[in-house]
């Protein structure tokens, strides 16, 4: 979708005019909606900029010109593209992405971002280098025509407020791989980006370049399929067996079904270690290879960031960055326009997207709409935030009011604790979520432990995880993740000062806190955490779960400040108590349940409070297998 577009002698008119910023605005409203008035300063000063640049007789009146091109399949929008014919007559386009930025700093431990100030706070973000090439590889990754017409993509980035400096931060080493293949221009740069663009821009293509950008075939290069193909091959931890087998022909026979029917949706529910991610994942792949448009949905960035870095293997993460997506982006979607989004952790799912919860609807009904095939991994017991509304009586009403056929299955087989049922439903029982005939145990062989020391249970996990990197420290979110301590591991969140324990949270710029192996020095929370596993997990359960008056309480109040899980619950306490004390007890049980249900060889688990741990001693003292600690 192209918001502006024109040849360049209209372009320079309606700058000339002062008109470009409302023509592009009442274009953007038409086709999108709403526009900030930051966006529409924005293109009032930028616009100005780019007219001093495209202002010679070298290029050629008649080149094309568009503004705010929507790449398909994605959220992110180009902001200035030029197009003709380069000196071998190919079709070339010129992508500039424009910066208003006055101000940025390095970040050297990060693949290509940068750290500049937005809303007048200092935030990390791409590289505009990154970002423009990041396009250019969008566009070729998903557009046919672009692909067989060898339509030839230039990318730059253009910072027409930025002043260079010796030793500029916007051009250190770490960025160079971005740079080279997008260079940058700041300002008093007009004329080196004239002759950057007259490079590539020789003669008029009559805006044909244009035509095959707007109305190309969307759908997978060969060379992303390729990529794809080869992460997975030989991945052990990819590997499908029994339900996920089956559901994984029935979700292919479905997506094939939809290109050429009805809408369809796939509900799939299973408990932790069914599989879920797994099936999910080889979907994503499969349906690629089938030169279908597919992404991977999570509300929750940590299991993206993980399955991502597994996969991407020798492939800059660049390459598969658009196969994962959160589940707050397809607002502004077009109807159908995926031919599948693969969801995991329905139940994550909010009503509202955006950081003010005040963009689009509804996220299931975006996703159903945005999809001819969409398919919904879910566990209800998972719902670990005040915001997590998804549930298979939302999207069966969704996919009803769409006219979706909708197909659902169940997997049953266990990959996590050991392989069987039976801890999961005692742990149901145990935890007061529902009760289960495993009131009085499970017959198999788990490694369950409690301790009295939460610096012996650190030291058992350290421990294992010497074996192979996959032991995990986890807690309820009972203690403020510090500001200070957000990028510095000498700050402990986590204090126990009987035990003279201390530990911190996992670090910010830590995505992939799961599998890098300096991680084990911080303890995880549900967040980072959920939908993820290992082999061996150690809880720390706060005082949020206390064992009281013969029960098992929760208690809202000692939940960290920082936590965004009871984000609400105070406003709803004092309209309706009980509703807010019956959500936030809900929340809480599953949260542990989550936490203990992580490890598929042994959970060890620390209780603050003394009570609860009696409690959970005696209900595992007729577990013969278990072994008990502490």
């Amino acid at each position: 979708m192209i918001i502006y577009e024109s040849t360049k002698q209209q372009f320079m008119n309606d700058v000339t005019e002062d008109s470009i910023a409302v023509k592009i605005h009442n274009q953007y409203v038409q086709k999108i909606g709403r526009a900030a008035m930051g966006e529409i300063n924005a293109w009032n000063n930028s616009m100005n900029y780019l007219y001093k640049v495209l202002n010679t007789s070298t290029i050629p009146d008649d080149v094309g010109i568009a503004i705010e091109y929507r790449i398909p399949a994605t959220p992110r929008r180009v902001d200035f593209m030029i197009t003709g014919l380069n000196e071998q007559d190919q079709y070339s386009v010129v992508i500039i992405e424009l910066k208003q930025w006055t101000e940025v700093e390095t970040v050297e431990d990060a693949d290509g971002l940068v750290k500049t100030v937005y809303n007048r706070t200092k935030t990390n973000t791409q590289h505009p280098s990154k970002q423009a090439w990041s396009y250019a590889r969008l566009i070729h990754d998903y557009n046919e025509s672009v692909q067989n017409e060898a339509v030839q993509l230039y990318p730059c980035a253009y910072l027409h407020n930025y002043i260079q400096k010796d030793n500029d931060p916007l051009l250190h080493p770490v960025y160079n791989p971005y740079i080279e293949e997008a260079p940058i221009f700041s300002k008093g740069d007009a004329l080196k980006l004239r002759g950057f663009i007259t490079t590539y821009i020789k003669k008029t293509d009559r805006t044909k370049s244009l035509y095959l950008i707007e109305h190309g075939k969307i759908k997978p290069s060969k060379s992303l399929q390729d990529s794809l193909l080869s992460m997975l091959q030989g991945n052990q931890e990819f590997i499908m067996i029994d339900d996920q087998d089956v559901a994984y022909q029935e979700a292919l026979r479905l997506a094939k079904q939809a290109q050429s029917g009805k809408k369809q949706v796939l509900i799939v529910e299973g408990g932790p270690g069914t599989g879920k991610s797994v099936l999910g994942i080889n979907l994503l792949v499969e349906l690629t290879a089938r030169e279908l448009v597919c992404q991977y949905v999570t509300k929750n960035s940590a299991p993206r960031a993980v399955y991502m870095k597994k996969l991407q293997q020798n492939v800059k993460k660049s390459v598969i960055d658009n196969l994962f997506k959160g589940s707050g982006v397809y607002y502004e979607a077009l109807p159908n326009e995926f031919d599948c989004l693969i969801v995991d952790e329905a139940h994550r799912l909010n009503e509202k997207s955006g950081l003010f919860k005040n963009k689009g609807i509804n996220q299931t009904m975006e996703i159903i709409r945005a999809a001819r095939f969409s398919v919904f991994f879910i566990d209800e017991y998972q719902k670990i935030a005040m915001h997590d509304v998804g549930s298979k009586e939302q999207i069966r009403h969704y996919a009803k009011q769409m006219d979706a056929d909708i197909t659902e299955l169940t997997l049953a087989s266990q990959f996590r604790c050991n392989g069987s049922d039976g801890y999961l439903a005692w742990l149901d029982d145990v935890l007061g979520i529902r009760e289960t005939a495993n009131a009085d145990g499970f017959d198999f062989d788990y490694d369950i432990r409690l301790y009295d020391d939460p610096n012996e249970l650190r030291d058992e996990i350290f421990s294992k995880n010497q074996i192979n990197n996959k032991a995990r420290m986890l807690a309820g979110y009972c203690w403020d993740w510090k500001t200070d301590g957000k990028n510095n591991p000498g700050v402990h969140d986590i204090q126990l000062d009987r035990y003279q324990f201390f530990m911190s949270w996992n670090l910010n710029n830590t995505t992939t806190w799961a599998i890098d192996p300096e991680s084990i020095e911080q303890v995880g929370c549900i967040h980072t955490s959920q939908g993820l596993e290992f082999d061996y997990v150690g809880v720390i359960i706060g005082e949020d779960m206390r064992f009281e008056n013969n029960r098992i309480i929760t208690d809202p109040f000692k939940r960290a400040k920082t936590d965004k899980s009871l984000s609400g619950f105070k406003t709803l306490y004092k309209k309706d108590k009980d509703e807010a004390l019956r959500m936030a007890d809900q929340i809480i049980r599953n949260t542990y349940r989550t936490l203990m249900t992580r490890g598929t060889k042994g959970c060890y688990i620390y209780c603050v409070d003394p009570h609860l741990k009696a409690y959970l001693q005696r209900r595992l003292a007729i577990q013969s297998s278990a072994v008990i600690s502490g």
